[in-house]
C-alpha cells in the first residue's frame, strides 16, 4: 500500500525525506527543516479491552510522539482529526479531549486544531509539526559497519499483556501493574531522544512501536547493512509472564511490538558519550556488520536468523 502512494506522489525538490522512514522532511530554507508526522489509532485494531478513550487518545499522541523522539525532535504543534462512532457518549468525548490534552502538555507542544466527523469505527488520527536542522535529524539510514547497536529499554512488557488480555482471557485489573502499565500507559522517550541526538553519537534511530525485530530489519533495509545481536532485551515481566503462560520469552520480546523504546546506531568511540546522555538507559545489544542486509543473533550453536515479523493490529 506505502509503495503504491509514494509511486503516486513521487517527490518534491523541497522533500528532504519521503516515504520510507517515521517522518517526512520538507526544506524550509538552508538549515531549516519542517518535520513532518502523522499517525492513526483505529478503535478495533489499536484499542485493547479495558482501555479508556482518555488511554485511548493519549495513545494515539504518544505513537506520533515517538516516533520524532527516534530523529532527535521535538514536536512544536499538533492538528488531530477524530472519527466518533454514533454510540459514543458525552463522557467519551470528554475522555478523548482529556486524554489529548494531557499527552499534549506531558510532551510540551500545542494542539492547534483539526477536524471532526461520524464514523463507524473510532479513528483519531494525530498530525506533528516540528522544525529542525540538517545536522540534528538523525534517520534509519546513517548506520555503519563498526556501530554499536544499542536500545533504551527491555522488551516484552506490552506483548505479555496483550496476550493475557485476548489470549488468556484475563481481566483488566487482573493484570500485574507492569503489564498494566505497557498496555494501558505507554511512553514516548523523548527526553531520551533528544539528548541522545544531542550528543552527535548516534548513526541511525527508530523506534520500537512496530517490534523490535523490525525495527532492527527497517534499519538494515534503510542502511544497506547486517546486524548481529548477542542477545535479545526481554523484561523480567515478560519472562515471568512466558514461564507461567507458556509463550517463548524471546518471542515476546522481539516481535510484539506496542513498546515506545528506541533502536539506535552509535559510532563505537562515542558510547560512552551517548550512555552519558541517555544516563545509563542506553545498553548495547549487538553490532553492526557488513554482511547482506538481514539480523541474526549469535548463539552458542553459531548464527539463527531472526525474521521480520513486528506488530499485527490485534483481531476482536
Amino acid at each position: 500500500m506505502i509503495r503504491i502512494m509514494e509511486g503516486a506522489f513521487g517527490t518534491s525538490p523541497k522533500t528532504i525525506v519521503g516515504f520510507g522512514d517515521d517522518i517526512s522532511v520538507v526544506k524550509l530554507c538552508p538549515d531549516r527543516l519542517a518535520v513532518l508526522k502523522t499517525d492513526m489509532l483505529v478503535g478495533s485494531t489499536d484499542v485493547p479491552p479495558g482501555m479508556t478513550m482518555r488511554q485511548a487518545a493519549r495513545k494515539a499522541v504518544v505513537a506520533n510522539v515517538s516516533d520524532l523522539a527516534a530523529k532527535g525532535v521535538r514536536p512544536f504543534a499538533g492538528l488531530v482529526a477524530l472519527g466518533l462512532p454514533s454510540n459514543l457518549t458525552k463522557r467519551d468525548v470528554q475522555g478523548i479531549a482529556s486524554g489529548l490534552r494531557g499527552a499534549a502538555k506531558e510532551y510540551q507542544f500545542p494542539i492547534v486544531g483539526g477536524d471532526t466527523n461520524e464514523s463507524k469505527d473510532l479513528s483519531i488520527s494525530i498530525a506533528l509539526f516540528a522544525i529542525a536542522s540538517r545536522r540534528q535529524l538523525v534517520l534509519r539510514s546513517g548506520a555503519r559497519v563498526g556501530d554499536v547497536v544499542a536500545v533504551t529499554g527491555e522488551f516484552g512488557a506490552a506483548s505479555a499483556g496483550l496476550k493475557a488480555l485476548l489470549k488468556e482471557r484475563l481481566r483488566p485489573d487482573s493484570l500485574a501493574p507492569a503489564l498494566s502499565r505497557a498496555v494501558y500507559s505507554p511512553r514516548a522517550e523523548l527526553k531520551l531522544g533528544l539528548a541522545l541526538a544531542a550528543s552527535a553519537s548516534l548513526t541511525a534511530s527508530i523506534d520500537s512501536s512496530d517490534g523490535l525485530a523490525w525495527s532492527l530489519h527497517e534499519l538494515s533495509r534503510a542502511s544497506k547493512i547486517g546486524i548481529e545481536i548477542t542477545h535479545v532485551p526481554v523484561s523480567k515481566t515478560a519472562r515471568d509472564f512466558a514461564a507461567r503462560y507458556h509463550y517463548n520469552a524471546n518471542d515476546l520480546a522481539l516481535f510484539g511490538g506496542e513498546e515506545y523504546h528506541l533502536v539506535v546506531t552509535v559510532k563505537p568511540k562515542k558510547f560512552t558519550l551517548a550512555r552519558r546522555a541517555a544516563r545509563g538507559r542506553l545498553r548495547p545489544i549487538g553490532v553492526v556488520t557488513s554482511r547482506s542486509q538481514g539480523v541474526r543473533l549469535m548463539e552458542l550453536g553459531g548464527y539463527s536468523e531472526i525474521p521480520m515479523k513486528g506488530w499485527e493490529h490485534f483481531k476482536r
